[in-house]
């Protein structure tokens, strides 16, 4: 057993330490909003924040979580930052397919609680390693500054 700081509460899970994080949260706690999308850390549709930082689920093993705090898109809306990231979002349309929006959202959070008035460079930086096959790129880019200027 063991136990995870996961979106502001406690988990108890029984998954084996070498368990990708990725299914911990989909197969055993039912968190679905984060998605499988290559396996390998490439794409990004898997990003869930690990103390803060953007991670890639599913290349990090449970056991290298330890004790610090996981948060999932489920909890994105739970904080200002969040929700302005969501509000933005909704607000300019960005999602077409929306399959790697979780792990978009969720890295752009993590640029917006450290960088407030970011750059289209710092943008593109930090949202490096997300992939958007329908090449929502400009909107994305578009609601993270439309989130900086709601938190402003």
């Amino acid at each position: 057993m063991t136990t995870l700081k996961l979106n502001g509460s406690t988990a108890v899970v029984s998954s084996a330490g070498d368990t990708p994080l990725l299914w911990v949260l989909r197969d055993e706690l039912k968190l679905n909003g984060t998605k499988y999308g290559c396996g390998v850390a490439l794409c990004g549709a898997c990003t869930v924040l690990v103390d803060g930082r953007p991670t890639r689920s599913c290349s990090v093993p449970l056991s290298a979580v330890g004790s610090r705090p996981v948060t999932t898109v489920e909890k994105a809306a739970g904080d200002r930052v969040g929700r302005a990231v969501q509000q933005a979002w909704d607000r300019l349309d960005v999602a077409q397919c929306g399959y790697c929006q979780s792990g978009q959202v969720m890295s752009a959070i993590a640029l917006l609680r450290t960088t407030k008035n970011p750059t289209d460079s710092q943008i593109d930086q930090a949202m490096t390693g997300n992939i958007c096959r329908c090449g929502a790129y400009q909107r994305i880019r578009a609601a993270i500054k439309e989130a900086a200027r709601l938190l402003a």
